[in-house]
């Protein structure tokens, strides 16, 4: 084999060195520089991607921030609005009833003056068929007239130890 001939030893060493200064130069001049190329635009890329993300990071919270102020100002709104319809109704509610009570006072004191008056009344009935009786009753058992004012006053003693 003329490889392993250290006849040839020299010129197998000299065309690796040129074999391997032209792959190397053409490497370097024409390879490298489109992988250097394309390696920096990926790093451009991905450097643009991640300015691109940062911003939309700063841009989501800051609608995210805007978001959950709205919904408290909402809430805050809501339950205001709860309040004052609950205070009204309330306020509604306190002046019904106080309507009803005022109205039931005065039917309660309307009641009361009426039952006085029916009780003066019957009271003023009795008070006049109680004597009539009394007379009549004394009347028939002694036969002689009674003294109206005694028999007046009688009624009107034994009207007032019964009520």
């Amino acid at each position: 084999m003329p490889q392993l001939d250290p006849a040839f030893f020299g010129t197998q060493l000299f065309w690796l060195v040129v074999s391997f200064v032209v792959l190397y130069v053409i490497m370097w001049r024409l390879a490298m520089p489109q992988v250097a190329g394309v390696l920096k635009q990926r790093e451009d890329k991905i450097q643009g991607d991640l300015e691109t993300a940062q911003k939309l990071k700063e841009e989501t919270k800051s609608v995210i921030a805007a978001y959950e102020k709205a919904l408290a100002d909402a809430r805050g709104q809501a339950q205001t609005l709860a309040r004052q319809t609950a205070d009204a109704a309330g306020a509604e509610s306190a002046r019904r009833q106080q309507e009803v009570s005022d109205r039931i006072n005065a039917q309660l004191v309307a009641a009361e003056r009426r039952i006085a008056e029916a009780r003066a009344a019957a009271m003023a009935g009795v008070k006049t068929m109680a004597a009539e009786v009394a007379q009549s009753a004394f009347t028939k058992l002694t036969g002689a007239q009674a003294d109206q004012g005694k028999l007046t006053a009688a009624v009107d003693s034994a009207l007032k130890g019964g009520a």
